[in-house]
C-alpha cells in the first residue's frame, strides 16, 4: 500500500528544490577565477573579431555595445557564438537578456561562469 504525501510535504520538497537551484545561480567565481575567466573571454573576443588590440586593454567595467568596446550587434553573434563552443553554454539571438548579458565583460564573465558546462 502505497500512502501519497502530503501537500505541504511537497511544498517543502519544492522550495527545497528551488533553493538549490538559486544558490547555484548566485554562486559567483572566486575573485581570482573571475579575472582569468574574463581574460579567456576578452581574449576569444580579440581572436574572433581579429581585433588590433591587447585583450588586457579591454576595460571589464566597460559597455561592450557602443560607447565601452564598440561592438556592434553582428560582433555580438560572432562572439555569442564562439563562447558557446568554448564553454557550452547556450544564447540566443532574440534573447530579451541579451542586452544585460553583454553589458559589459566582467558581467558576461559571471554569465558565462553560471552557465558554463565545459
Amino acid at each position: 500500500m502505497s500512502v501519497a504525501p502530503k501537500k505541504r510535504d511537497l511544498k517543502a520538497a519544492k522550495a527545497s528544490t528551488n533553493m538549490s537551484d538559486k544558490a547555484l545561480l548566485l554562486k559567483e567565481p572566486s575573485a581570482s577565477d573571475l579575472a582569468a575567466l574574463e581574460h579567456e573571454i576578452a581574449r576569444l573576443i580579440v581572436q574572433a573579431l581579429n581585433l588590433e588590440i591587447d585583450p588586457r586593454q579591454i576595460n571589464p567595467e566597460a559597455p561592450l555595445y557602443g560607447e565601452g568596446l564598440g561592438l556592434d550587434s553582428i560582433d555580438i553573434l560572432e562572439v555569442a557564438l564562439v563562447v558557446s563552443k568554448q564553454y557550452g553554454i547556450q544564447l540566443r539571438a532574440d534573447s530579451e537578456e541579451n542586452e544585460q548579458i553583454f553589458r559589459s565583460l566582467r558581467y558576461f564573465a559571471k554569465y558565462v561562469a553560471a552557465q558554463r558546462t565545459k
